[in-house]
């Protein structure tokens, strides 16, 4: 993605702005903006207790495969004297189950809060994405939604004032040890196997039919859920096939992202990805597999282990016996148009 060179047309006019001296608002620039960008997340999320070890380098990445969303048009960044202090960024997506999602995220480093600038930048995000949607088909529910993490009251607040409510709650979990981690059976009729690349499409589909009943969740295509993993480590996932049909019954796909243990000074493994085929629930095989996945975390030398979890979805009984504990609530609002 190449840099926009003329500067002089990047201006965005923002009705109801705040009267700050040297604040103005502006279009993407292209890659001499990730910096900007890593540096709002990062003074955001140290404030917010959220914990997020993004680079330059991870910033390329992501935005080089970004899907309906163009930052040229979808985000707005907000400056004091030509200094980046925050920016929002748009997309959309489709929800079978509710209808269309114009999501967006948005993110003001902390000396700049509370002065009417979020609050600006929400609604031009929000004309912006209404603008996106005059193009599309208007012959489904359509919604407005931003995540918000427990600690950013300021947020919160924000949203609730603009219209906004919670319609969905996340915990994170974590198991502070590794230690005592018991030795479950696999139900019979099952076996253990290593994810070699020849199982990975089996494992797609097993990840697709498991997640049919999750919340949000929208169907992938193979090539797309393989180039779309931040931590592809198959050699720690734990995949259990049943024996009969030679189909995969249950997975967790078990991660650890080294970078971020070593900005937080810990040893922390996820137990993620975690799905059961319906014909194989209740009948032990979650526990058994994620008991499996903490042995591989302990394996590599991990000392921790961490989930997120949809509270509506799945009670959070089944982690808290295999020895999780929240820690952090997350909410998703949503404003229909």
């Amino acid at each position: 993605m190449s840099d926009s060179t003329d500067m002089s047309k990047d201006q965005i006019t923002v009705t109801d702005a705040p009267a700050i001296s040297g604040l103005r608002f502006r279009h993407f620039r292209g890659e001499s903006d990730y910096p900007h960008v890593v540096a709002a997340l990062l003074s955001s999320a140290q404030v917010d207790k959220i914990e997020r070890s993004d680079t330059v380098e991870d910033m390329a990445k992501n935005y080089s495969r970004l899907t309906n969303c163009d930052p040229y048009h979808d985000m707005i960044f907000a400056e004091i004297e030509g200094e980046v202090i925050g920016y929002s960024r748009g997309w959309w997506w489709d929800e079978p189950a509710s209808g269309r999602i114009y999501e967006f995220v948005g993110f003001l480093v902390p000396a700049w809060r509370r002065k009417g600038i979020g609050r600006a930048m929400l609604l031009w995000m929000e004309n912006r994405l209404r603008e996106v949607a005059t193009t599309h088909p208007t012959d489904q529910d359509r919604f407005f939604q931003v995540s918000v993490s427990q600690y950013q009251a300021g947020t919160r607040i924000l949203l609730e004032r603009a219209g906004y409510q919670p319609v969905r709650y996340f915990h994170e979990m974590v198991r502070p040890s590794l230690d005592d981690i018991p030795d479950l059976p696999l139900p019979d009729g099952l076996e253990m196997r290593s994810a070699l690349p020849e199982h990975y499409r089996s494992i797609w589909a097993s990840v697709d039919e498991t997640s049919q009943d999750e919340w949000g969740y929208t169907c992938e295509d193979y090539e797309t859920w393989l180039s779309n993993f931040s931590h592809f480590q198959p050699h720690l996932w734990q995949i259990a096939w049943d024996s009969a049909t030679q189909q995969v019954a249950g997975h967790v796909l078990t991660f650890i992202d080294h970078e971020q243990n070593e900005k937080f000074k810990r040893k922390r493994g996820y137990t993620e990805g975690i799905g059961v085929g319906r014909a194989w629930r209740r009948r032990g095989l979650a526990r058994a597999l994620i008991a499996r996945s903490l042995q591989a975390q302990k394996a590599e030398g991990m000392t921790e282990s961490a989930l997120a979890v949809d509270s509506e979805n799945v009670s959070t009984s089944l982690y808290e016996s295999c020895g999780f504990r929240v820690v952090r609530r997350d909410t998703i609002y949503r404003k229909p148009f």
